[in-house]
């Protein structure tokens, strides 16, 4: 019999952004919000993953976890490495081995169906052009296709198909949390959608425009339309400064950036979603 969802957490993208999820989850822990239903995308995905395996326990381990040096373990190497890296396999700066030691270290379940709280996570297939949703199987395999991020990593492959960040369809994917049947949807997001954008100025700006105006439209489409009587919160990470595209590998900021989540999300809490 399928299980009833009413509460979803949505999980957005956004590499070591993703710190401040790990802020709204302990504001929405403290406030006794549990989730029937993970949804996550690209660094999302691992967040959610490990809210999906423990919801109780999700909260220290996620905290444990962004504050370890395994974080940057995931991206590690110098420009030298990473140079030679790009010269080898024309495509992208990291090898995968890193993220996927990561990941089987921190989800610690094999499969999605053994999950206590029921899960999906979105990746783009290439052959497809499209976006792939996992929804049971080898739940490692899953995450680490949602967490490829072209030119980062090489696209994740399954099944003969090829997988890329499931950003790059889904960047905050509420609607599928509401095509499962949820009636209250908690957004735990990295800020992307809180700060302003502006024309790019640099050349290495005019891709991060691009996709930030995509990846918006795609959100501000599925926020317009919702059905009647679900009921969206979009926690704030209390940040509203430009973001940078070079710095995806900055993890200085990781414990500020959770505190500062958690305070503007209990705030939030409190006033509008007690």
């Amino acid at each position: 019999m399928a299980r009833h969802v009413e509460t979803a957490f949505v999980l957005g993208g956004g590499g070591v952004l993703g710190a401040y999820e790990v802020g709204m989850l302990r504001a929405l822990d403290e406030a006794g919000i549990r989730p029937d239903l993970v949804v996550g995308t690209s660094v999302g995905a691992l967040n959610g993953a490990v809210i999906a395996a423990g919801p109780g326990e999700a909260v220290a381990r996620l905290t444990g976890l962004w504050q370890s040096d395994v974080v940057r373990t995931a991206f590690a190497g110098s420009w030298v490495a990473r140079l030679s890296t790009l010269a080898r396999t024309g495509t992208h700066l990291h090898p995968i081995g890193p993220l996927r030691g990561v990941l089987a270290r921190t989800v610690r379940v094999s499969l999605i169906e053994e999950l206590e709280v029921p899960f999906q996570c979105v990746a783009a297939s290439v052959e497809r052009a499209a976006a792939h949703w996992f929804t049971g199987g080898p739940l490692v395999e899953a995450v680490l296709a949602s967490c490829a991020v072209p030119g980062l990593l090489p696209p994740v492959v399954i099944g003969g198909e090829h997988f890329y960040d499931g950003g790059l369809v889904h960047s905050i994917p509420i609607g599928r949390a509401v095509l499962m049947g949820a009636r209250r949807v908690f957004v735990l997001h990295v800020g992307r959608v809180e700060r302003p954008l502006a024309p790019p100025r640099r050349f290495w700006e005019v891709g991060m425009v691009a996709f930030e105006i995509a990846r918006r439209h795609r959100f501000a489409e599925d926020l317009a339309t919702l059905p009647p009587g679900v009921e969206v919160h979009v926690l704030p990470t209390g940040v509203t400064e430009p973001l940078s595209p070079l710095r995806y590998r900055d993890v200085s900021q990781i414990a500020a950036s959770m505190e500062r989540a958690y305070k503007a999300s209990s705030r939030y809490l409190r006033d509008r979603a007690g």
